[in-house]
Protein backbone atom coordinates (compact mmCIF):
# COMPACT_ATOMS: atom_id res chain seq x y z
CA UNK A 1 0.00 0.00 0.00
CA UNK A 2 1.74 3.35 -0.75
CA UNK A 3 2.25 6.10 1.92
CA UNK A 4 -0.67 8.24 1.75
CA UNK A 5 -0.21 12.37 2.57
CA UNK A 6 -2.74 13.41 4.13
CA UNK A 7 -4.61 16.74 1.80
CA UNK A 8 -7.76 17.53 2.53
CA UNK A 9 -8.77 13.85 3.56
CA UNK A 10 -7.48 12.27 -0.09
CA UNK A 11 -4.28 12.59 -0.98
CA UNK A 12 -2.38 12.51 -4.27
CA UNK A 13 0.54 10.87 -5.48
CA UNK A 14 2.92 13.15 -7.25
CA UNK A 15 4.98 9.98 -9.23
CA UNK A 16 5.72 10.34 -13.05
CA UNK A 17 4.33 8.07 -14.91
CA UNK A 18 6.91 5.82 -16.55
CA UNK A 19 5.29 4.11 -18.97
CA UNK A 20 3.90 6.32 -21.87
CA UNK A 21 5.21 9.23 -24.36
CA UNK A 22 6.69 12.27 -23.49
CA UNK A 23 3.55 14.21 -23.93
CA UNK A 24 1.41 12.50 -21.70
CA UNK A 25 4.25 12.42 -18.98
CA UNK A 26 4.18 16.29 -19.63
CA UNK A 27 -0.07 16.12 -19.00
CA UNK A 28 0.44 14.40 -16.15
CA UNK A 29 3.07 16.28 -14.13
CA UNK A 30 0.71 19.51 -15.24
CA UNK A 31 -2.21 18.12 -13.82
CA UNK A 32 -0.59 17.37 -10.29
CA UNK A 33 0.76 20.91 -10.73
CA UNK A 34 -3.02 21.90 -11.31
CA UNK A 35 -4.33 19.48 -8.37
CA UNK A 36 -1.86 20.49 -6.05
CA UNK A 37 -2.70 24.56 -6.76
CA UNK A 38 -6.38 23.89 -6.29
CA UNK A 39 -5.98 22.12 -3.08
CA UNK A 40 -3.80 24.89 -1.65
CA UNK A 41 -6.68 27.25 -1.87
CA UNK A 42 -9.36 25.21 -0.29
CA UNK A 43 -7.61 25.79 3.24
CA UNK A 44 -10.85 26.50 5.01
CA UNK A 45 -14.29 25.42 4.16
CA UNK A 46 -17.43 24.35 5.51
CA UNK A 47 -20.38 22.52 4.38
CA UNK A 48 -23.74 21.26 5.63
CA UNK A 49 -26.08 18.81 3.05
CA UNK A 50 -28.28 15.95 2.96
CA UNK A 51 -27.27 12.81 1.47
CA UNK A 52 -30.33 10.38 0.06
CA UNK A 53 -30.08 6.96 -0.82
CA UNK A 54 -32.72 5.53 -3.12
CA UNK A 55 -36.26 7.12 -2.29
CA UNK A 56 -36.17 7.58 1.40
CA UNK A 57 -32.94 6.91 3.21
CA UNK A 58 -31.93 10.26 3.91
CA UNK A 59 -29.55 11.29 6.33
CA UNK A 60 -27.82 14.97 7.34
CA UNK A 61 -24.18 15.71 7.42
CA UNK A 62 -21.73 18.46 8.31
CA UNK A 63 -17.99 18.77 7.79
CA UNK A 64 -15.59 21.43 8.48
CA UNK A 65 -11.58 21.66 7.57
CA UNK A 66 -8.77 23.65 8.16
CA UNK A 67 -5.39 23.03 6.60
CA UNK A 68 -3.41 21.55 7.36
CA UNK A 69 -4.59 18.85 9.10
CA UNK A 70 -8.27 19.81 11.42
CA UNK A 71 -11.51 17.95 10.29
CA UNK A 72 -14.67 17.45 12.27
CA UNK A 73 -17.92 15.81 10.28
CA UNK A 74 -21.31 15.26 12.08
CA UNK A 75 -23.78 12.82 10.59
CA UNK A 76 -27.46 12.16 11.78
CA UNK A 77 -28.22 8.73 10.68
CA UNK A 78 -28.13 5.77 11.37
CA UNK A 79 -27.15 7.45 14.75
CA UNK A 80 -26.01 10.53 15.25
CA UNK A 81 -22.32 11.12 16.01
CA UNK A 82 -19.29 13.15 15.76
CA UNK A 83 -15.68 12.48 14.94
CA UNK A 84 -12.80 15.65 15.31
CA UNK A 85 -9.13 15.61 14.42
CA UNK A 86 -7.46 18.71 16.31
CA UNK A 87 -4.10 17.36 14.58
CA UNK A 88 -3.06 15.67 17.77
CA UNK A 89 -6.25 14.10 18.91
CA UNK A 90 -9.58 12.07 17.60
CA UNK A 91 -12.82 12.62 19.66
CA UNK A 92 -16.21 10.59 19.19
CA UNK A 93 -19.33 12.10 20.24
CA UNK A 94 -22.06 9.23 19.63
CA UNK A 95 -25.45 10.82 21.31
CA UNK A 96 -27.35 7.63 21.07
CA UNK A 97 -25.15 6.17 24.24
CA UNK A 98 -24.63 9.59 25.47
CA UNK A 99 -20.61 8.71 24.99
CA UNK A 100 -17.60 11.13 24.87
CA UNK A 101 -14.32 9.03 23.72
CA UNK A 102 -10.88 10.94 23.21
CA UNK A 103 -8.48 8.42 20.80
CA UNK A 104 -4.93 9.29 21.44
CA UNK A 105 -2.64 7.70 18.46
CA UNK A 106 0.27 5.66 18.44
CA UNK A 107 0.53 4.24 15.53
CA UNK A 108 2.72 5.25 12.55
CA UNK A 109 2.39 8.58 10.37
CA UNK A 110 1.08 6.48 7.43
CA UNK A 111 -1.01 4.00 8.77
CA UNK A 112 -2.71 6.92 10.53
CA UNK A 113 -3.10 9.05 7.46
CA UNK A 114 -4.78 5.95 6.11
CA UNK A 115 -6.97 5.89 9.10
CA UNK A 116 -8.05 9.76 8.87
CA UNK A 117 -8.84 9.27 5.41
CA UNK A 118 -11.14 6.15 6.08
CA UNK A 119 -12.80 8.24 9.16
CA UNK A 120 -13.14 11.23 7.30
CA UNK A 121 -13.65 10.74 3.54
CA UNK A 122 -17.74 9.82 3.58
CA UNK A 123 -18.23 13.36 5.29
CA UNK A 124 -16.00 15.25 1.89
CA UNK A 125 -18.00 14.59 -1.43
CA UNK A 126 -16.28 14.10 -4.38
CA UNK A 127 -14.77 17.46 -6.10
CA UNK A 128 -13.39 19.12 -2.55
CA UNK A 129 -10.38 16.90 -2.26
CA UNK A 130 -7.64 15.77 -5.01
CA UNK A 131 -8.18 12.09 -6.18
CA UNK A 132 -5.27 9.63 -5.37
CA UNK A 133 -3.58 9.30 -8.50
CA UNK A 134 -1.47 5.95 -9.22
CA UNK A 135 1.39 5.53 -11.34
CA UNK A 136 -0.33 4.19 -14.03
CA UNK A 137 -2.36 6.76 -14.45
CA UNK A 138 -3.55 8.15 -18.62
CA UNK A 139 -4.81 11.88 -18.56
CA UNK A 140 -6.72 12.32 -22.41
CA UNK A 141 -8.10 15.48 -22.70
CA UNK A 142 -11.63 15.76 -23.82
CA UNK A 143 -13.84 18.69 -25.58
CA UNK A 144 -16.71 19.94 -25.81
CA UNK A 145 -18.74 18.53 -22.79
CA UNK A 146 -21.97 19.79 -21.52
CA UNK A 147 -20.48 21.16 -18.76
CA UNK A 148 -17.03 21.93 -19.63
CA UNK A 149 -15.81 23.30 -23.31
CA UNK A 150 -12.35 21.50 -22.30
CA UNK A 151 -11.88 18.90 -19.66
CA UNK A 152 -9.12 15.60 -18.41
CA UNK A 153 -9.76 12.11 -17.87
CA UNK A 154 -7.75 10.68 -15.40
CA UNK A 155 -7.74 6.66 -16.02
CA UNK A 156 -6.31 4.10 -13.91
CA UNK A 157 -6.63 0.88 -12.69
CA UNK A 158 -6.93 0.16 -8.95
CA UNK A 159 -4.32 -2.33 -7.30
CA UNK A 160 -3.88 -4.26 -3.92
CA UNK A 161 -6.95 -6.24 -2.17
CA UNK A 162 -9.63 -3.59 -1.52
CA UNK A 163 -9.97 -2.55 -5.17
CA UNK A 164 -7.73 -4.92 -7.65
CA UNK A 165 -8.84 -4.87 -11.06
CA UNK A 166 -11.29 -1.73 -11.14
CA UNK A 167 -10.81 0.70 -13.73
CA UNK A 168 -11.33 4.52 -12.39
CA UNK A 169 -11.91 7.50 -14.49
CA UNK A 170 -12.23 11.25 -13.17
CA UNK A 171 -13.35 13.59 -15.54
CA UNK A 172 -12.34 17.47 -14.43
CA UNK A 173 -12.77 20.65 -16.08
CA UNK A 174 -9.80 21.84 -17.40
CA UNK A 175 -7.49 23.83 -16.17
CA UNK A 176 -9.49 24.68 -12.86
CA UNK A 177 -9.89 20.82 -12.71
CA UNK A 178 -13.31 21.13 -11.33
CA UNK A 179 -15.11 18.10 -10.56
CA UNK A 180 -17.71 16.76 -13.33
CA UNK A 181 -17.72 13.20 -13.03
CA UNK A 182 -16.00 9.50 -11.89
CA UNK A 183 -16.63 6.29 -13.49
CA UNK A 184 -15.85 3.17 -12.51
CA UNK A 185 -16.17 -0.90 -14.06
CA UNK A 186 -15.68 -3.45 -11.88
CA UNK A 187 -14.04 -7.13 -13.50
CA UNK A 188 -17.13 -8.62 -13.09
CA UNK A 189 -18.45 -5.55 -16.00
CA UNK A 190 -20.60 -3.23 -13.15
CA UNK A 191 -20.39 0.19 -13.97
CA UNK A 192 -20.83 3.28 -11.78
CA UNK A 193 -20.96 6.55 -11.92
CA UNK A 194 -20.80 9.99 -9.65
CA UNK A 195 -21.83 13.15 -11.32
CA UNK A 196 -21.59 16.33 -10.74
CA UNK A 197 -25.54 18.03 -10.98
CA UNK A 198 -25.14 21.51 -9.68
CA UNK A 199 -22.12 23.20 -8.69
CA UNK A 200 -21.06 26.47 -6.20
CA UNK A 201 -18.44 28.48 -8.09
CA UNK A 202 -16.17 31.04 -6.52
CA UNK A 203 -14.68 33.54 -8.76
CA UNK A 204 -11.86 35.10 -6.33
CA UNK A 205 -10.60 31.49 -5.84
CA UNK A 206 -11.31 30.42 -9.57
CA UNK A 207 -13.07 27.47 -8.92
CA UNK A 208 -16.02 25.13 -8.69
CA UNK A 209 -17.17 22.56 -6.25
CA UNK A 210 -20.20 20.54 -6.03
CA UNK A 211 -23.49 21.49 -4.92
CA UNK A 212 -25.53 18.72 -5.93
CA UNK A 213 -23.91 15.03 -6.94
CA UNK A 214 -26.34 12.28 -8.57
CA UNK A 215 -24.96 8.42 -7.48
CA UNK A 216 -25.57 5.46 -10.54
CA UNK A 217 -25.00 1.82 -10.68
CA UNK A 218 -25.62 0.13 -14.17
CA UNK A 219 -27.50 2.75 -15.16
CA UNK A 220 -30.12 3.17 -12.57
CA UNK A 221 -29.73 6.58 -9.93
CA UNK A 222 -28.72 4.92 -6.67
CA UNK A 223 -28.99 7.97 -4.71
CA UNK A 224 -27.90 11.95 -4.28
CA UNK A 225 -25.84 14.16 -2.30
CA UNK A 226 -27.20 17.77 -2.19
CA UNK A 227 -25.25 20.14 0.27
CA UNK A 228 -27.75 23.19 1.18
CA UNK A 229 -24.26 25.23 2.82
CA UNK A 230 -21.42 25.37 0.76
CA UNK A 231 -18.40 28.42 3.09
CA UNK A 232 -15.43 28.06 0.83
CA UNK A 233 -13.48 30.44 3.23
CA UNK A 234 -15.03 29.80 6.89
CA UNK A 235 -13.13 31.60 9.58
CA UNK A 236 -12.88 28.05 11.69
CA UNK A 237 -11.12 29.04 15.34
CA UNK A 238 -8.65 25.96 16.42
CA UNK A 239 -11.20 25.45 19.32
CA UNK A 240 -14.14 24.04 16.53
CA UNK A 241 -12.02 21.00 16.43
CA UNK A 242 -11.22 20.19 19.68
CA UNK A 243 -14.82 19.73 21.49
CA UNK A 244 -15.40 18.87 25.03
CA UNK A 245 -17.82 16.15 26.35
CA UNK A 246 -21.70 17.82 26.96
CA UNK A 247 -22.90 17.24 30.30
CA UNK A 248 -23.76 14.10 31.75
CA UNK A 249 -21.95 12.01 28.83
CA UNK A 250 -19.79 9.19 29.45
CA UNK A 251 -15.78 9.95 29.31
CA UNK A 252 -13.62 7.44 28.07
CA UNK A 253 -9.90 7.68 26.24
CA UNK A 254 -8.58 4.83 24.18
CA UNK A 255 -5.29 4.28 22.21
CA UNK A 256 -4.85 3.38 18.61
CA UNK A 257 -1.74 1.25 18.43
CA UNK A 258 0.33 0.22 15.47
CA UNK A 259 -0.28 -3.46 15.91
CA UNK A 260 -2.27 -5.95 13.83
CA UNK A 261 -4.46 -6.36 16.51
CA UNK A 262 -5.12 -2.62 16.36
CA UNK A 263 -7.85 -1.70 18.91
CA UNK A 264 -10.67 -0.33 16.77
CA UNK A 265 -11.46 3.65 16.30
CA UNK A 266 -14.27 4.86 14.88
CA UNK A 267 -15.87 3.86 12.02
CA UNK A 268 -16.96 5.49 9.24
CA UNK A 269 -20.42 6.55 8.83
CA UNK A 270 -22.60 4.64 6.32
CA UNK A 271 -22.70 6.58 3.42
CA UNK A 272 -22.21 10.85 5.25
Amino acid sequence: MRALLLLPLVCLVACRSSSGSGDDAQRMARVREQLAARDAKLVNYQLEGTQTEGDTASAGFTFAYRAPQKMRGTVSAPRARTVSWDGKHLYEQVDASRQFTTFTSQVSAQKLSAFLTEVFTPFVPDGFRAPLLLRSTKARRVTDLPQAKEAVELSMTLEGEAGAGVEVTYVLRWPALDFLAKRTRAPDGTQAEVRMEEEHCDAALGLCVPRRLSRWVGGVKQGETALSKVDLKAALPNDAFTPSAPDGYSVQTRTLVDSEAQESGPNPPAGG
